[in-house]
């Protein structure tokens, strides 16, 4: 899985016509640019990280674009809006999936990007405690 070229030329597949005869493309979106998925020279801790997830961002990248931050919305609202333990662990599993992405990427990001992503999972917990207690 070192390599995304291999899937490059699925997106310009023709699947049919339309009623219209213009010919549909298949939805599935490119890989992004680059010929590794893992950042070079990485430590080792780094190098666990990147290959843990990496499953788990092909998956991400196989959905439809609008379905992550659907799921992310729907449960910071639950999260927001129901009191007690239920709406702490909605809150909390919206900060694992930003702490997650920061951790990816933390290499790529400047000092500015990474305070605010930390600052980002630390409000969320902060207000996952006080749901929790409510």
């Amino acid at each position: 899985m070192t390599s995304p070229q291999a899937g490059r030329g699925q997106g310009t597949q023709q699947r049919g016509n339309k009623p219209g005869g213009a010919p549909r493309a298949n939805r599935a979106r490119p890989l992004p640019r680059g010929n590794s998925f893992y950042t070079p020279g990485a430590s080792d801790s780094r190098r666990r990280i990147e290959r843990s997830s990496a499953r788990a961002l092909v998956l991400l990248h196989q959905q439809p674009v609008w379905l992550p931050p659907v799921i992310v919305a729907v449960l910071l609202v639950v999260g927001l809006a129901v009191p007690g333990w239920l709406g702490a662990v909605a809150l909390i599993l919206v900060a694992a999936f930003l702490g997650w992405l920061a951790a990816l990427s933390w290499p790529r990001t400047d000092r500015g990007g990474r305070l605010l992503r930390l600052a980002a999972v630390a409000g969320v917990l902060v207000v996952a405690i006080i749901q929790a207690t409510r």
